[in-house]
């Protein structure tokens, strides 16, 4: 115990020495060492790598793409931009909690692994740039005693995030670990602690965390800063979970011995390995990473996201906008109206975000549960600001959001919100899913708590009705400081099919019930619920989806200008008093107000 109380002391004091600005240190970074022609072979297919460049520039095989180790050095020169790179402190020394712990066996462990690897301690943090962008960087390297953290490398990476935070700069983490220094005890525990809150730190100041998950990511550190990452992004078939392989072993043999099965029931370590979940592959399938990114890729798209994180750009005008009037085609039968929402062929969320933006970096899952095909987000650039989209995709589920869907539209819309990001929502939806399983898994919590978080949100809003608008499945999304809808799109309380079966028994009639529900587009701008009817080209969009999308862009980008010079708090009282009031008598007699000063209008142009 004085030993502990002694090192607490300690470190106190050294935390009050080195309350600096953190210091930092030149840098010669070396491309990763060539292979000898006998050790380039790879691991899981066994081909010879003896001539391949892109193995001996990145460790990964040609034939079957298996990402093979890399030191941390190794690691930060594939990463950042030549020269730019800068270690961080150094002065607390690896052998420190050793020797005040007094333990000589693992202090000999620690004088091997600095004498094999060349570092003093399992990270290497510092400042540097990524495709421009400045960054705080921080490795672990598996190589130093399995790239587990101890009470160095707690603090080092700690200190990352403070110093990132105090310079206002985004943090990218590459993480390789097996967990905590078992040999430090309950100190080396606290450590996930430690490194929580500072990253915690870097969040309340509105700062990216890109986490990157390489082979293999276990324990206490993968539990810790590796999982609050704004963006996740793994390494292909990288070994990723909270239990080490092993106790997972052993708990199978335990419930096979228990079951009788015996070591029969044991299968192969690969495919216990898909089985448990330990897998990159697998933890995108559960919404769990954003996104598995080959090692040749990674320095391209994280400075595609620290370029969107950290946007420099913002839409501006010359002069006010006058209020849009829609030029729309005469407005079809309410059911040929949904005939069209419903078009095979018409454009989905994702042909839409493809044409009107000119880069998309997409987003996957709920961090809890699974990835919802049915909604795609992700960070987008349109007429040169970032973005954050939202889109729902009717050719996937049949176009029905599930939970864990609105959950991901969740996480979308807080990284709007973190980052000030104005935020498009596409809507395109029949419903929520209906199913027992989305029930269990709290389909209500979910839409409602999607609204409220929309309610709230304290940047501009735009969403736009590009298909079909069912129900609560499109109202989640709905909540916007504009609402734009598509010419031919619809938006209704329920299907025309089920009003027909519920009033008539017969659901033939849902052509003859469409009109009396107040579903289209004429409708909505009548009633109050939408702002801007988006034309068409004749006929639908589906019949000239960039002429489409053109249109849909020009008027998301004429609203976006509109509402986005607003104060955050008055977006947020505007947004409340426009949903308190719709349907009511105000609001109404604004709609009539609104549309005869449109035909007056009409009426006085030359």
């Amino acid at each position: 115990m004085r030993e502990v109380i002694s090192y607490v002391a300690y470190l106190t004091e050294r935390e009050k020495q080195r309350r600096s600005r953190g210091r930092i240190y030149p840098t010669r970074l070396k491309p990763p060492k060539e292979v000898p022609e006998e050790e380039a072979q790879c691991f899981s297919c066994g081909s010879d790598l003896s001539r391949s460049e892109l193995y001996q520039h990145y460790r990964v095989c040609q034939v079957c793409r298996f990402h093979h180790s890399l030191s941390a050095w190794e690691r930060i020169y594939l990463l950042v931009d030549p020269g730019s790179f800068q270690g961080l402190d150094r002065a607390a020394g690896a052998a420190e909690p050793a020797r005040l712990l007094r333990n000589v066996a693992y202090q000999q462990r620690i004088r091997e692994a600095q004498e094999r690897t060349g570092l003093s301690e399992a990270v290497v943090t510092g400042i540097c740039t990524i495709g421009g962008n400045p960054a705080v960087l921080a490795v672990l390297d598996f190589g130093f005693l399995g790239g587990n953290m101890g009470l160095v490398v707690g603090d080092r990476i700690a200190k990352a995030f403070e110093i990132a935070a105090r310079r206002q700069l985004p943090v990218v983490t590459v993480v390789s670990s097996g967990g905590a220094r078992i040999e430090e005890g309950v100190l080396s525990l606290m450590q996930m602690a430690r490194t929580v809150v500072a990253a915690k730190k870097l969040q309340a100041r509105r700062l990216p965390h890109i986490s990157v998950l390489t082979h293999p990511t276990t324990g206490e550190v993968y539990a810790s800063f590796a999982n609050l990452g704004d963006l996740i992004i793994a390494e292909p078939k990288a070994m990723i979970g909270f239990a080490p392989l092993r106790v997972m072993s052993r708990e199978s043999r335990v419930e096979s011995q228990e079951s009788g099965t015996g070591d029969s029931g044991l299968q192969t370590p690969d495919s216990r390995l898909a089985e448990m979940g330990h897998t990159a592959e697998s933890h995108l399938e559960h919404g769990l990473v954003d996104q598995i990114v080959d090692r040749t890729r990674f320095r391209h798209l994280i400075s595609i996201i620290l370029d969107m994180l950290s946007s420099r750009y913002r839409l501006g005008m010359k002069k006010k906008v006058r209020p849009y009037l829609a030029p729309t085609h005469p407005q079809e039968q309410a059911w040929q109206t949904v005939q069209l929402a419903r078009h095979a062929e018409r454009p989905t969320s994702m042909e839409y975000i493809t044409r009107i933006t000119s880069t998309f970096i997409e987003i996957h899952g709920d961090r809890s549960y699974s990835d919802d095909p049915a909604i795609v987000s992700g960070l987008a650039e349109i007429g040169g600001e970032t973005v954050v989209i939202i889109g729902q995709q009717r050719d996937r589920n049949e176009g029905h959001t599930a939970p864990e869907g609105f959950r991901k539209a969740q996480r979308a819309m807080r990284l709007a919100a973190r980052f000030n990001l104005p935020l498009i929502n596409l809507i395109d939806t029949p419903g929520a899913y209906p199913g027992a399983e989305s029930e269990e898994r709290g389909i209500g919590n979910a839409i409602a708590s999607t609204m409220a978080l929309l309610a709230d949100i304290p940047t501009p809003v735009i969403s736009a009705i590009i298909g079909q608008g069912g129900s609560e499945g499109a109202l989640a999304l709905g909540i916007a400081d504009r609402v734009l809808i598509m010419e031919n799109a619809f938006l209704s309380v329920i299907s025309p099919e089920r009003a027909a079966s519920i009033f008539f028994r017969d659901v033939e009639k849902a052509a003859e019930l469409a009109s009396a529900l107040r579903l289209t587009a004429a409708d909505c701008k009548r009633l109050g619920v939408a702002d801007v009817v988006v034309p068409e080209p004749e006929g639908g969009a589906h019949t000239d989806p960039e002429e489409a999308a053109r249109m849909l862009r020009n008027l998301i980008l004429r609203e976006l200008l509109q509402v986005q010079t607003q104060s955050p708090t008055r977006l947020v009282k505007s947004r409340y008093k426009r949903f308190r009031y719709l349907g009511g008598r105000t609001s109404l007699l604004m709609a009539v107000f609104s549309r005869q000063a449109a035909q007056i209008q009409k009426l006085l142009r030359p």
